[in-house]
């Protein structure tokens, strides 16, 4: 419905959000391993060995041995590294280019990176409450995804951003009109599509998980829901005198710009 382009939020605390950058690397990364690879087989051995499959997890199935290679608990986190195919990886990693940059920003590195796992965490438990004796495998970042949208809802609703609505029309628009509906659309799909090929479900999850965990992992001081207007530290600079004389003789005022 929205697909979001450029927010224009200047960071604040770091200048690098190289958290962020690395998961989207670590993402494309693994993507041409496992999709692209030369090796045949290897999509759905992973898909199978690394993917989040509720009836394995909640002990009402069980993988062969031979293709068991992590403990089924780290499939919580291990499914969110995986995707179906390059849209399922591009519109993941665009959201996460648009957004994770200032929830970054606002957690610090190493609380943004736990942050994010999190949401990968209860996307899939999500998932896994609504189907739980399913053996399809759930793959990709959506549910970690949808916390950092969640997170940046509740800090920049008021930031304008620039969107493709219906992938056609540039707006450009508060953040919190996109989000809200994004969010509202994930909640009537958990109630009324029957697509087994989307996990709504883990949208919702990661979404409201990314919401409160924000609460308290901010740094200290950062506000929510854009109450305060804080100046990049790089900007912080008096503008210079003007110092030509006005008609009168005066000297006219000088103007700083934020």
């Amino acid at each position: 419905m929205f697909i979001p382009l450029h927010d224009a939020n200047t960071l604040k605390h770091i200048k690098l959000q190289y958290v962020t950058l690395s998961l989207i690397a670590l993402n494309v990364l693994v993507y041409l391993v496992v999709n692209v690879g030369l090796a045949g087989g290897v999509y759905q051995a992973a898909v199978i060995s690394f993917g989040y499959i509720p009836a394995v997890v909640n002990d009402v199935a069980e993988l062969p041995p031979s293709i068991v290679y992590i403990p089924e608990e780290l499939s919580l986190v291990s499914y969110s590294f995986l995707h179906g195919g390059f849209m399922h990886l591009a519109s993941n990693m665009l959201f996460l280019w648009v957004f994770g940059d200032n929830v970054e920003d606002a957690l610090g590195h190493f609380r943004y990176l736990v942050f994010y796992l999190l949401c990968a965490v209860a996307g899939a438990l999500a998932h896994g409450f609504l189907v739980p004796e399913s053996t399809a495998p759930l793959i990709g970042a959506s549910g970690a995804i949808s916390g950092v949208i969640g997170a940046y809802l509740m800090l920049h609703p008021k930031v304008r951003i620039w969107v493709l609505a219906f992938g056609r029309i540039p707006l450009r628009l508060p953040a919190a009109i996109p989000l809200l509906v994004w969010f509202a659309y994930q909640i009537g799909a958990v109630a009324l599509v029957s697509d087994e090929d989307i996990s709504w479900a883990a949208h919702v999850g990661g979404f409201v998980a990314g919401a409160i965990l924000v609460l308290f992992l901010r740094r200290r001081g950062v506000p929510l829901f854009d109450r305060a207007i804080v100046t990049p530290k790089s900007v912080e600079t008096e503008a210079p005198r003007v110092t030509a004389q006005g008609a009168g003789g005066t000297e006219p005022p000088s103007w700083g710009r934020g």
